[in-house]
């Protein structure tokens, strides 16, 4: 994953708001949660969760699907996956892991 992607996702989610909006439809699953649901919630106007829901499908965090009149926001994995793995893939490569480090990703050689 580029620099550039993982910083849009990472700015993203940086807003209070849209961070609470992501962790909703997190934990919602694959299924998703309808908008409305989220609105419920979170006590977000309208206007303003389409909004922050928009800036979070432009950064490719979420999906939206239709059912009738209902509109679902899905987390797109993948892309919080990747965006972990970011963060992760070099962590303590400039330095040697410690058996009490938390560093999962390089532990230490036996």
């Amino acid at each position: 994953m580029e620099l550039e992607v993982v910083a849009k996702a990472l700015k993203e989610l940086g807003h209070p708001t849209r961070l609470a909006i992501y962790k909703t439809i997190v934990k919602a699953g694959y299924k998703g949660v309808a908008v409305g649901a989220i609105q419920e919630r979170l006590d977000v106007p309208g206007s303003t969760l389409s909004h922050h829901i928009s800036s979070l499908a432009s950064a490719g965090l979420l999906s939206q699907r239709r059912e009738g009149r209902t509109l679902y926001c899905v987390a797109e994995y993948q892309c919080l996956d990747e965006v972990i793995g970011f963060l992760k893939a070099e962590c303590c490569t400039e330095e040697d892991c410690h058996a009490d480090s938390v560093c999962a990703s390089n532990p230490p050689s036996k």
